[in-house]
């Protein structure tokens, strides 16, 4: 399943063979293989182990300068997916052919594999803790360990390949306290160990400060985004610093490059080394690099593929990644950090007299305008420095770009959330409605 395997396997070299035979003048293909192993757990008790593997191929092909893309999963003849692609061409516009050369080949394996022993194991620790101090709770979980090999290869001369093992795991716990139905969730993402008791005592934590239902706070008050929930301010930047929305001038800072767009705590970047998003190669067969996107507020850098960034004069920065096999590179992110700041969750907790934590969510985060309104999933009230309860059906509205200009302190408790790197942080200028308990 390493890399070595792919590299290997003769289609890619096939299907580049017959597409210039039959009359392309370039072409590309994007291999994918997994094999994932996740174990679950339901109701506190293991459930079922599976193992589920998946292998597809992506054609691209130009023809009179029309590209046309052809995708299939498992065993293929080429000849049949070289016939599509053809077909599927000569309903597209001529377009310049964006195809990069060989410049490394081979890569070391990211992550190690690990026995389901291992998993099974991890996840009957997680729910052992969080049961010894809370035995009504209900614990489901899965826990996985996913190997992925990618290899590009195109007529240009381009051969690049790497395999990527990663593990997560993510576990609820529910508690039922007469008609007061409450569900905390968490996880982990991360190459080589996972840390059961880490993720347990977030739960445990969690769980402390739901033991009182609590009115919530109203109107504009100061509120505290813990890292799993401060992604929601995130996508918003990650949208403005598109270099495709920029063309479009649908991004806000589109004419802002050089100068502060957020407050000056703010440093937000990407590394191609850090953690379990880092990757060597974008889905164009760009080297990734460091990228730092806006520093001490101040914006720096878009990032584009190798289209947007010939049409924005600055070229690709390694930022072309398929949103799905079957679709062409866009810009796209692999990874995406906020640099923390030095104070702890109990520290930022301390800072608010009146406020409220945001720890979970229902529904998604705002556009591109950055204006949101989200329902309170998980969220407690802070009063004179201390978690008082949890509170219930309440809702935050504003706008993100105002709340980041509005930044008050960012934690040092920096956690993956997804492919993004963020610590908690408390921002102003937002505001609460709620429903007194």
């Amino acid at each position: 399943m390493g890399s070595e395997n792919l590299s290997q396997d003769t289609l890619a070299e096939q299907l580049l063979e017959l597409a210039i035979k039959s009359g392309a003048e370039a072409a590309e293909v994007y291999q994918s293989r997994s094999l994932s192993r996740p174990v679950f757990f339901e109701a506190n008790r293991l459930k079922q182990l599976e193992t589920n593997q998946s292998e597809g191929t992506a054609l691209r092909l130009w023809r009179n300068g029309r590209p046309g893309l052809t995708v299939a999963y498992g065993s293929v003849l080429a000849e049949v997916m070289v016939e599509k692609a053809l077909a599927l061409s000569q309903l597209n516009q001529p377009e310049t052919v964006e195809l990069g050369s060989n410049f490394q080949p081979d890569y070391p394996d990211l992550g190690e594999s690990l026995p389901i022993e291992v998993l099974v194991d991890w996840g009957k620790e997680a729910i052992a803790l969080i049961r010894d101090a809370y035995p009504d709770v209900v614990c489901n979980g899965d826990w996985e360990c996913d190997i992925e090999t990618t290899r590009l290869v195109n007529t240009k001369g381009l051969d690049c390949h790497y395999t990527d093992t990663t593990l997560s795991c993510y576990v609820s716990a529910e508690w039922v306290r007469g008609d007061d139905f409450l569900s905390v969730a968490d996880g982990q993402t991360k190459r080589g160990e996972l840390d059961p008791e880490r993720l347990a005592n977030q739960i445990l934590q969690r769980l402390i400060w739901s033991r009182e239902n609590i009115s919530p706070p109203t109107g504009r008050v100061p509120i505290l985004f813990t890292s799993k929930a401060a992604d929601m301010l995130w996508g918003t930047v990650q949208a403005a610093l598109n270099g495709k929305r920029v063309l479009e001038a649908a991004s806000p800072w589109a004419e802002r490059l050089g100068k502060e767009v957020i407050a000056p705590s703010l440093t937000i970047y990407q590394d191609p080394e850090a953690g379990p998003y880092s990757c060597p190669f974008d889905d164009e067969g760009t080297p990734t690099q460091s990228l730092v996107f806006i520093q001490n507020g101040t914006l720096q850098h878009f990032y584009s593929d190798r289209t947007t960034g010939s049409q924005l004069s600055t070229n690709t920065t390694g930022n072309g990644f398929r949103p799905g096999l079957g679709s062409y590179p866009t810009p796209g992110l692999f990874n995406f950090l906020i640099q923390p700041g030095s104070a702890s969750l109990p520290d930022l907790i301390q800072q608010l007299d009146d406020g409220l934590i945001v720890d979970q969510m229902l529904g998604g985060g705002g556009s591109i305008s950055g204006d949101f309104s989200i329902n309170v999933d998980l969220g407690y009230r802070v009063q004179n420095g201390q978690v008082i309860g949890r509170v219930k059906d309440t809702m935050v509205a504003g706008n993100v770009y105002t709340a980041l200009k509005q930044l008050v302190t960012l934690g040092n408790d920096v956690d993956w959330n997804g492919s993004c790197y963020t610590p908690s942080l408390i921002v102003e200028g937002l505001y609460t409605t709620g429903r007194s308990n």
